[in-house]
């Protein structure tokens, strides 16, 4: 979503969000106005330092009640994406504490994506795709987009999941691959699903 400029563009922020363009282009004005992000008409914004410390702190509060949804209240992974929206900026920091060391100070949510740090650090991640991995490599799952239910209930079907071992048997043709996994299943994946699925080589 960051053009070359090192900044998010309007129209892709808009097209990401599913709203029009105005309504991005006054929210962004209000949020240059707090001095959470540097706006540049026609040119996109970007966080500033305090923006980016609140936006990991809300990072941090979605993620750490994705996995309490699911460790303690029987939530499945394609239902705790959207329960975490409306709550993550409900909640008090003592309530984030708490969580958190109940968990056992988790560094990852139930989809593989990194838990920002109390003090803000994030772990880096893999850009790659499923979706571009070629034939016979071994490759281990890191994690999964969250966005689509449907997606990650057919991932859950075919068990993609964080952490799972895979070897490329045919690379993406069309609109399909196929993989095995370390047991010897194998499995046919969509485009879409495989599009969602983010991995590194091992």
């Amino acid at each position: 979503m960051r053009s070359e400029n090192g900044r998010a563009a309007t129209t892709a922020i808009a097209a990401r969000l599913c709203i029009e363009a105005a309504s991005v282009t006054g929210m962004l004005k209000k949020l240059a106005e707090l001095h959470l992000i540097e706006y540049v008409p026609y040119q996109g914004a970007q966080l500033t330092h305090t923006g980016e410390k609140i936006a990991l702190e809300v990072i941090r509060h979605h993620r750490l009640i994705e996995l309490y949804l699911i460790e303690t209240m029987g939530f499945s992974w394609d239902q705790v994406h959207a329960e975490a929206d409306r709550l993550e900026h409900a909640i008090s920091e003592e309530f984030e504490d708490r969580i958190a060391q109940m968990l056992g100070d988790p560094t990852t949510d139930p989809h593989g994506d990194p838990i920002p740090t109390k003090s803000g650090e994030v772990a880096a991640t893999s850009r790659n795709t499923l979706e571009t991995a070629r034939t016979g490599q071994s490759l281990r799952i890191e994690r999964v987009r969250d966005e689509d239910p449907a997606v990650l209930r057919r991932a859950a079907e075919l068990g993609l999941r964080p952490h799972a071992l895979i070897t490329v048997r045919d690379a993406l043709t069309g609109t399909r691959m196929c993989i095995t996994f370390t047991d010897g299943a194998c499995r046919d994946v969509e485009a879409a699903v495989a599009a969602s699925v983010f991995v590194v080589a091992v």
